[in-house]
């Protein structure tokens, strides 16, 4: 037997045993009793600030209480950029991202998705005098959208050029001003714009068919088995009880301006059928 290589093994694997284990992040949370949930900044419905309380305020505020609430825990709403929701959550700034997060293939290399919650579209504005009729006639034209986003994605995934802003609104003006051919963003606040443009600035309308279709779920770090049971597990008794709908409902159903109803259950993303982008 060669004693010095069992001598270098065993000192390899002391020196592994010695080494930190990587926290769990649920214990962790119950620890500090504080879940650390990132939003988006200035983005409504899903999250902004209150014209009259400057407290966070929309569908994914609301949605991380919900989820704190289940967890006995506080919620610590910090308000981030598009392009930061990946970053945030993967670096350990916070615990979950809920920020209108869908699913790409590289985004799910970098972060734990959880079960969806609802399906997003992407989808195409353009002025109403617009001669397209379906997003292949936008085929290597120029299209806003925020910067970072799956919207930015779409439209490269469409062969369009994409044009791209660190909010909605500077990408909406864009159309507006004729810097951009159209715009790409997700139903909810595309059907809010076309709204707007009804009374305000030169009319929009909105290309029927898709540019995409997306899976969003709650962001949280890779590794973290508990963490990833228990949020789905809270997300399919929200959405059993009913609470998720009632939250959606308050933002952006048939009684708000964006008139939308939500069809959708929480399922794995294993048994939904799409074409996931990269």
């Amino acid at each position: 037997m060669n004693w010095k290589y069992v001598t270098v093994i065993s000192a390899l694997a002391g020196f592994a045993a010695a080494l930190p284990a990587k926290a769990d992040q649920l214990d962790t949370i119950m620890s500090a009793k504080t879940l650390r949930c990132a939003t988006y900044a200035d983005v409504p419905p899903f999250s902004s600030p209150d014209p009259k309380t400057r407290e966070m305020a929309g569908f994914d505020v609301d949605l991380c209480k919900a989820i704190a609430n289940e967890l006995g825990v506080k919620a610590e709403i910090k308000p981030i950029s598009v392009e930061a929701r990946v970053p945030e959550v993967k670096l350990g700034r916070v615990d979950i991202t809920v920020a209108n997060l869908a699913y790409t293939l590289s985004r799910a290399e970098q972060i734990q998705f959880s079960d969806p919650y609802y399906i997003a579209k992407e989808m195409l504005v353009v002025l109403g005098d617009d001669a397209g009729k379906s997003k292949t006639d936008y085929v290597g034209q120029r299209l806003a959208s925020t910067k970072g986003s799956t919207s930015e994605l779409a439209i490269k995934l469409n062969k369009s050029d994409p044009l791209t802003f660190q909010d909605t609104g500077s990408a909406y003006l864009a159309v507006q001003q004729g810097k951009a051919r159209g715009m790409v963003a997700n139903t909810m606040t595309t059907t809010l714009l076309v709204n707007q443009s009804k009374t305000k600035g030169k009319q929009m309308r909105m290309i029927e068919d898709p540019l995409l279709l997306e899976p969003v779920g709650i962001g949280m770090q890779k590794e973290q088995p508990a963490l990833t049971a228990k949020i789905n597990a809270i997300l399919h008794k929200l959405d059993d009880t009913g609470e998720i709908n009632r939250i959606w409902e308050k933002w952006l159903g048939p009684n708000t301006e964006y008139k939308m109803t939500r069809t959708e259950k929480v399922v794995p993303i294993s048994e939904l059928k799409f074409d996931p982008i990269p």
